[in-house]
């Protein structure tokens, strides 16, 4: 084996991946202006979103909930594609 040729660049493993690159700050805040706090309580019905909603508060409960991110994620994917079929 020659050690003068380069490795093959290896395929981008996230380039069709929506969610990368993106905080869940954006996410949140995303959400948020697309369905409002209380549409947002009831697709998700946590806490942080139905009694005094904030950024800060959602963030801080999701960081420690991994199945509430993952309803996250997943309500954030659906609303993408909502957005592509609308053509907003």
């Amino acid at each position: 084996m020659s050690t003068d040729s380069a490795p093959p660049n290896p395929p981008a493993k996230q380039a069709n991946n929506p969610l990368h690159g993106k905080t869940l700050e954006a996410i949140v805040t995303e959400l948020a202006d697309y369905y409002g706090w209380d549409g947002l309580g009831e697709r998700i019905p946590v806490r942080c979103f139905t009694f005094e909603p904030s950024v800060g508060s959602s963030l801080k409960f999701l960081r420690k909930t991994p199945w509430a991110r993952e309803k996250v994620e997943g309500l954030y994917l659906f609303m993408l594609r909502e957005i592509r079929r609308s053509g907003r």
